[in-house]
C-alpha cells in the first residue's frame, strides 16, 4: 500500500507538470509557433502535442511489463464483473466520488477566465502583475533572448490573460507540492482520512471566491495558492483508492477486476468532466451573458462569480460526505493487503 501511495505521487507529479504546460505555456507556444498568428499557432501547437505524445505512448507500450501476475482461479466473464461491482460498495462510493470531484474541476477550471475577464479589476490585475515584478521578468527574459539573437518570449499582453495564466501557474505549482506531501499523509493517517480531509480544506478556499471584491487581486491568488497545495495532496490518492477497490474485490470475490474498476471509474471521470463543462455553457447562458458585449449586465457578474465559488464548491464537498460511506479505512487496507500476499504466495506454492 505504500508502494502505491508512492508509485501515485511520481505519477501524478509528471501529470501536474504536463498540465503547466498545457494551462500555462499553451498561449505562449501558439504564439510562437504561429509567429503571432493565432489559427496558425494552434495547428502547429496541437500537430507538435500528437506527434510527442505518439511517441511517449509507443515508448510505453514498449516497455511496461507485467511483472506480477495475479493468481488465476477460473476464467471471469463480463456479467461476472459487473455483478461484483454493483455489489462492491467502495467502488460505488469511489464512482459517485470520481463524478463528482470532475464535475467541480470542469466547471471551475470552465468559468475562471470569465472570473478574470468580467469581474476582476482589469486595472488592478496590470498593478498586481507589476508590482510582484512579473512584467519585470517578461521583459528581462526578452532582452537575453534578443541579445543572444533569438526572438523575444511571446506572452499574452492584456492584463486579464496574463493574470489567468500565472493564477493556473501558481495552482498547479502549489498541486506539485502538495504531491509531495501525499504519500508520508497517507501512510500515517491512511488514504480516506487524508483524501477527505484535505479535499474539504481545499473546497473552502474555492467557495472563498464568492467573497471576494473585484479589487482583491491579492487574496484571489493566495486562495488559489491554498486551494491548490490541499487539493494535491487528494490527486494521487483518489487511483491509489480505486486500485485499493481492485483489491477490496479480489478479497471479497476471489477474483481479480482490476480492468472493469478503473474503465469504469474513467467512464465516471469522463461523465464528471462532460456535466461539469455541461455547467458552464449552461450558466452562462442562465446568467445572459453575451460575449459581444463589451460589459456584461451586473447579473451576469453575479452569476459568474457564484458558479466559480458556491457552484463548484458543492461537487466538492458532495464528494466529502461520501467518504464517510468508504470502508476500506487505513486498518481494512493493512489487513486486505496481509491476506492477498498469503493467498498469492500459497497459490504459488
Amino acid at each position: 500500500m505504500s508502494d502505491r501511495n508512492s508509485l501515485s505521487s511520481y505519477r501524478f507529479v509528471a501529470v501536474m507538470v504536463a498540465q503547466f504546460i498545457i494551462q500555462v505555456l499553451l498561449l505562449p507556444l501558439v504564439l510562437i509557433l504561429g509567429d503571432g498568428d493565432k489559427a496558425v499557432g494552434f495547428h502547429n501547437t496541437m500537430l507538435l502535442f500528437s506527434i510527442v505524445g505518439t511517441v511517449f505512448f509507443l515508448i510505453a507500450f514498449a516497455t511496461t511489463k507485467e511483472r506480477i501476475l495475479p493468481v488465476v482461479a477460473g476464467r471471469n466473464t463480463i456479467a461476472q464483473d459487473v455483478s461484483d461491482l454493483f455489489k462492491n460498495l467502495p467502488w460505488i462510493v469511489m464512482l459517485v466520488v470520481t463524478v463528482l470531484v470532475f464535475i467541480t474541476l470542469a466547471l471551475k477550471g470552465g468559468m475562471y477566465i470569465f472570473y478574470f475577464e468580467n469581474y476582476l479589476n482589469e486595472a488592478k490585475l496590470a498593478e498586481f502583475l507589476q508590482n510582484i515584478g512579473f512584467n519585470g521578468f517578461i521583459a528581462g527574459l526578452n532582452h537575453g533572448l534578443t541579445s543572444i539573437g533569438l526572438s523575444e518570449f511571446q506572452w499574452p499582453k492584456d492584463a486579464p490573460t496574463s493574470a489567468f495564466s500565472l493564477f493556473n501557474a501558481c495552482g498547479i505549482i502549489m498541486m506539485i507540492i502538495g504531491i509531495g506531501f501525499s504519500k508520508n499523509l497517507a501512510d500515517k493517517f491512511g488514504k480516506r482520512n487524508v483524501f477527505g480531509g484535505a479535499l474539504f480544506l481545499s473546497t473552502l478556499f474555492v467557495l472563498a471566491f464568492k467573497f471576494f471584491s473585484a479589487d482583491s487581486i491579492g487574496i484571489v491568488f493566495i486562495s488559489q495558492i491554498l486551494h491548490g497545495f490541499f487539493y494535491g495532496v487528494t490527486i494521487p490518492l483518489l487511483w491509489a483508492m480505486i486500485a485499493d477497490v481492485a483489491d477490496y474485490s479480489e478479497w471479497k470475490n476471489n477474483r481479480r477486476a482490476t480492468a472493469i474498476v478503473f474503465s469504469a471509474m474513467i467512464l465516471g471521470l469522463k461523465a464528471g468532466l462532460t456535466i461539469g463543462g455541461s455547467l458552464v455553457a449552461g450558466l452562462l447562458a442562465y446568467y445572459g451573458y453575451e460575449a459581444s458585449l463589451p460589459m456584461q449586465n451586473p447579473e451576469t457578474i453575479e452569476g459568474i462569480k457564484t458558479a466559480v465559488s458556491v457552484f463548484a464548491s458543492l461537487p466538492f464537498f458532495a464528494a466529502v460526505a461520501c467518504m464517510f460511506f468508504y470502508a476500506i479505512n487505513k486498518p481494512l487496507e493493512t489487513q486486505i493487503e496481509a491476506d492477498l500476499n498469503a493467498r498469492r504466495q500459497s497459490a504459488g506454492q
